[in-house]
């Protein structure tokens, strides 16, 4: 075990492979919450992406409270609400209520893409949400006002007051963080003085550039006096690198697929993946994830994770698990992600972090 320890966390997209219906997908990810939970990682963040096959998580805030209520200690989050897809008042109101229930352990990571294509994008905004894109830095200003014990005030026209609260007697309020992959987000959580999430998992290249900008531009807030950052991998671990390799094949396959605008469809079993014929432009695209991605053994992922923490400056890293299944397992459970979180917890985690 490293002698010096390295915060870590959890990020989940609660993916569906090919045997598993979306019932049995939830109940792998609470069990793979509890594990990191008993493990010793800081937090749980699930994403929103709407209408794809293999990905069952599309709604934040309904699976943070399942979640939360099924862990003891870890926080729980989102990484993250896609805000142009919703009205800030809503969101306000769903994790006011969410810090309410479980005070201390919920965060609030936004993000700027819509995370779904434009049909999903135009019912979103026919349901009444707010679309706008341009306004991303004022509605993540009226969300924070909103959550605030002291709610917001709207200076009506005829001269009155109108005060909001997102609930009505908060004691506390969710952390804020910033999820981005460019310089765009740098910017804007140093401008308001925000947490920052860069998102190295899908979006490798600028990452140095990012947080420089982030730390040279930030500008202390009453919730953070210094910058504060998190960076996402992608990693598969298991025994030996070849079976983590074998592991990570569907989840690489499948990136692969979406990239070369290719239909798509649950994340295959190890075996499929492994009989899966692959063009060379996919094959290259798969090599080129395997090198970038963390998929190795346990010492040797460790060593590129610390290595990767050290040279960003990063003060947490976020580990998406992106191991598949072999195709007798467990439909209720996903062995291979929670045997990613264990091997590294035991190379990376103090015995502090493991009781705590």
């Amino acid at each position: 075990m490293s002698t010096s320890a390295l915060s870590l966390s959890v990020l989940d997209l609660i993916p569906v492979r090919t045997p598993q219906s979306s019932a049995q997908a939830i109940a792998a990810a609470v069990r793979l919450a509890q594990s990191a939970d008993r493990l010793g990682y800081t937090r749980y963040w699930v994403a929103e992406h709407h209408n794809m096959q293999a990905v069952a998580s599309t709604n934040p805030p309904v699976l943070i409270g399942i979640l939360a209520a099924r862990t003891e200690r870890i926080r729980v989050g989102s990484g993250g609400v896609m805000l142009p897809n919703h009205s800030p008042l809503v969101i306000a109101e769903q994790f006011g209520i969410l810090e309410a229930a479980f005070p201390g352990r919920i965060d609030l990571g936004l993000g700027r893409a819509p995370g779904s294509d434009p049909m999903i994008t135009a019912l979103l905004r026919s349901s009444g949400a707010v679309s706008e894109v341009d306004a991303f830095p004022r509605n993540i200003a009226d969300i924070a006002a909103l959550l605030h014990p002291d709610g917001a005030s709207l200076s009506l026209t005829s001269g009155q007051e109108y005060t909001l609260h997102a609930t009505p007697a908060a004691t506390g309020m969710p952390d804020i963080w910033l999820l981005g992959s460019s310089e765009y987000s740098a910017r804007l959580a140093a401008r308001q003085g925000m947490p920052y999430v860069f998102a190295n998992h899908f979006a490798g290249d600028g990452t140095t550039q990012a947080l420089d900008l982030y730390r040279r531009g930030f500008t202390p807030s009453e919730t953070l006096d210094a910058p504060r950052t998190i960076l996402t991998l992608n990693v598969a671990v298991a025994d030996t690198k070849a079976e983590a390799l074998a592991l990570a094949l569907p989840q690489m396959q499948q990136m692969a697929r979406l990239r070369s605008g290719l239909p798509l469809g649950p994340l295959a079993t190890v075996e499929e993946a492994a009989a899966a014929p692959m063009t060379p432009a996919l094959l290259g695209m798969v090599e080129r994830m395997a090198a970038a991605w963390i998929i190795d053994e346990p010492v040797g992922a460790a060593t590129r994770i610390r290595a990767l923490a050290a040279q960003f400056g990063v003060d947490e890293v976020m580990l998406q698990p992106i191991a598949s299944a072999h195709t007798d397992a467990d439909p209720f459970a996903s062995p291979a992600r929670e045997r990613t979180l264990e091997l590294l917890a035991a190379e990376l985690l103090t015995g502090e972090q493991l009781a705590a």
